[in-house]
This record gives C-alpha cells, structure tokens and sequence, in this order.
C-alpha cells in the first residue's frame, strides 16, 4: 500500500509564504509525474503546478512567479513554495502521483488527504 502524506497548511495572512510538503509511504521503486491541485469550497479541483520525473515544470497561470514546484526523489517527497499569497489561493491543497511502482505491484492516480489553507487577515 502507498501512501500520501501533505503537511504545511495553515493560517497565513495575505502576501505571505508557505510551503507545502508531501511524502510518500511504502517500499517505493520510484514515483512519475508529481503534482499539486486544489480545491476551494463550491469550485472544483484544479491544477496548481506538476513536476515530471525529470523535473520538468508546469504552473496554473494564477501561480506563475508565485509557487515554485520541487521534488527530491531520493526521499519520495514533492514540495510546494507558495509566495505572495492572496485570499484566492485559499483551498484545499492536494498532493497527486500519477503512478507509484512499487515491489509488488505499481499504482496510479494516488491522491493524499489534503492540507488546508487560508489566507486571511
């Protein structure tokens, strides 16, 4: 079994950082594209920054120049830098690998549990 972990979230006041980490569990081979989604109350779940195995990078438009993607595949952990934060980016955060190989067998689209953040006065 795999596993998720998201840490990091909180209260941050607008214009703020954070940094959201994600770690994953198990006997791990190695992990594909990692991401970041989330998910403000009554919207759905949307894209924030994907890293590819090799470190290729892609952004919303709304966090270009803003969050920065990172992942360290020696310890099976991807990283969000959130800077500048505005009270839109208030959500849900969502870690996402789209396929974990593993010694018995390989797993796809594998979701965490989510980190809540609000930025507010």
């Amino acid at each position: 079994q795999v596993t998720l972990v998201e840490s990091g979230g909180g209260l941050v006041q607008p214009g703020g950082s954070l940094r959201l980490s994600c770690a994953a569990s198990g006997t791990i081979f190695s992990i594909g594209d990692m991401g970041w989604y989330r998910q403000a109350p009554g919207k759905q779940r949307e894209l924030v920054a994907r890293i590819t195995s090799s470190d290729a990078t892609n952004y919303a438009d709304s966090v270009k120049g803003r969050f920065t993607i990172f992942r360290d595949n020696g310890k099976k952990t991807v990283s969000l830098q959130m800077n500048s934060l505005k009270p839109e980016d208030t959500a849900v955060y969502y870690c996402n690998a789209d396929r974990v190989v593993m010694r018995v067998r390989t797993y796809f689209d594998v979701w965490g549990q989510g980190t809540l953040v609000t930025v507010s006065h």
